[in-house]
C-alpha cells in the first residue's frame, strides 16, 4: 500500500515530460528540454503546497519567444494533456487596463474556470496560454514611471497581469461573457497556475546576423550556433516592464523550422495532418498515399512564406478540397496525390487565400 501511494505522487520527472513531448512535438529540442524541467518543478511546488510543507520553490512561468509557425501554441497545449490540468489560450491585445473598455486580465482566470467545469480546484493548477505578449510591449516612448500618457492596451496590461502572475488571490467574473456583472463573482488562488506567455518578438528574433550570412555547406547548422541569446535588456527597450520579464524566470527561444522538421510534422506525431487525412478517407474504404514529393511541396510552400507549421494544415485542406468532395462517390480504392497535383493546386494561391 506503501508503494503504491508513492507512486501516486510522484511527480513526471523531466526526462518523462521531454519523451511525451516529444512524441508530438517536432524538433524544438533546447525548448522541449527547458519547458519539461520548468514543468517539473512546478509539480514539485504545487506537491510541496499540496502536502502543506515549507517550500523556498517560486513559480516557474514561462516565456517563449520565436517565429510564427515554430510550435509555441502547440508546446504548451501538449503539455497540458500531459499534465492532465485545465489549459486555456488568451490574446493579449484583447485585454485592456482595469476600468478602461476592454476585458479585465481576471477574465483569462474565467476562461480556465470554464474549461474546469467551474472546478476552482482544477482551476488553480491549470496552464494559462498567453499568446501576443509582445503586442503588449509599452507603447509610449515618454516617462517610464506612468506620468506620461496612459498606455491601457500595452503597459496597463503589463502592469495588470503581475498580481496573476506572481500569485494572488483575485475575484474572477463566473460568467465569461458578463464579466462586467459584478454580483456573480468567485475567489481563485493563482498561485499555483502556471502562465505560459508567447510573443514573436519579431524585430528581436533576427538576431545574430551582424556578421554576414554565412554561406556554403553547413552554413544554417553554423548560423543556428553563433545565434546570440536574446538578452533581458532587449526585451525591456523593446517595451516589456523589467517587473513582468521578472515573474517570467523560464525564458525559451524556438528556432524556426526548416523543410526536414516540417516533413516530419505532417507526417511522425500521432495526430499527424496525413495521418487525419488517411482516416478520414479510410472510413469510406479509400486508401490514401502521399509521394514524398507532394509533401515537399507544400512544405516549401509553407516555408517560401513563412508560414512555418501552423499553414500546414491550411495548404493540404485547400489542396486536398476537390478529393474531398468528389472520392467519397469514387469507385477507386485507392487516391494518390503526387508532387504535380500539389504544384497544379498551388499555382496562383495567395496566403491570404487560405485565411493566414
Amino acid at each position: 500500500m506503501e508503494s503504491s501511494a508513492r507512486r501516486e505522487d510522484a511527480v513526471l520527472t523531466p526526462r518523462e515530460i521531454f519523451e511525451r513531448l516529444d512524441r508530438f512535438v517536432i524538433g524544438q529540442e533546447a525548448a522541449k528540454r527547458a519547458v519539461a524541467i520548468a514543468a517539473h518543478n512546478h509539480l514539485k511546488r504545487v506537491q510541496a503546497r499540496r502536502l502543506r510543507r515549507a517550500s523556498l520553490i517560486k513559480k516557474s512561468n514561462i516565456l517563449l519567444i520565436g517565429p510564427t509557425g515554430s510550435g509555441k501554441t502547440h508546446i504548451a497545449r501538449n503539455l497540458a494533456d500531459i499534465l492532465h490540468v485545465p489549459f486555456t489560450t488568451v490574446d493579449a491585445t484583447e485585454y485592456t487596463e482595469a476600468g478602461y473598455y476592454g476585458k479585465d486580465v481576471e477574465v483569462m482566470i474565467s476562461d480556465l474556470l470554464f474549461k474546469a467545469n467551474h472546478s476552482v480546484e482544477d482551476t488553480q493548477r491549470g496552464i494559462i496560454f498567453v499568446d501576443e505578449v509582445d503586442k503588449i510591449a509599452r507603447r509610449s516612448q515618454g516617462a517610464r514611471n506612468g506620468a506620461g500618457s496612459r498606455d491601457i492596451g500595452g503597459e496597463g496590461v503589463q502592469q495588470a497581469l503581475l498580481k496573476l502572475l506572481e500569485g494572488r488571490e483575485v475575484y474572477v467574473p463566473l460568467n465569461v461573457t458578463q464579466a462586467w456583472n459584478k454580483s456573480d463573482f468567485v475567489q481563485v488562488d493563482t498561485r499555483d497556475i502556471l502562465f505560459i506567455c508567447a510573443g514573436t518578438f519579431s524585430d528581436l528574433h533576427d538576431y545574430g546576423d551582424e556578421g554576414g550570412r554565412a554561406m556554403g555547406f553547413g552554413a544554417e547548422d553554423a548560423a543556428k550556433r553563433s545565434r546570440k541569446r536574446i538578452t533581458t535588456k532587449q526585451l525591456v527597450d523593446f517595451g516589456m516592464l523589467a517587473e513582468f520579464l521578472g515573474r517570467l524566470p523560464v525564458v525559451v527561444q524556438l528556432e524556426k523550422l526548416g523543410e526536414p522538421e516540417l516533413i516530419r510534422v505532417l507526417t511522425e506525431p500521432p495526430d499527424s495532418i496525413v495521418r487525419e487525412f488517411r482516416e478520414l478517407l479510410a472510413m469510406d474504404d479509400i486508401e490514401l498515399d502521399f509521394t514524398h514529393g507532394a509533401l515537399r511541396e507544400v512544405v516549401h510552400y509553407s516555408v517560401d512564406r513563412g508560414l512555418g507549421a501552423r499553414g500546414l494544415r491550411s495548404i493540404l485542406e485547400f489542396v486536398m478540397s476537390d478529393v474531398m468532395f468528389e472520392a467519397p462517390e469514387h469507385r477507386r480504392r485507392q487516391v494518390e496525390v503526387d508532387a504535380d497535383f500539389v504544384r497544379q493546386r498551388l499555382v496562383g494561391l495567395d496566403a491570404a487565400q487560405i485565411g493566414l
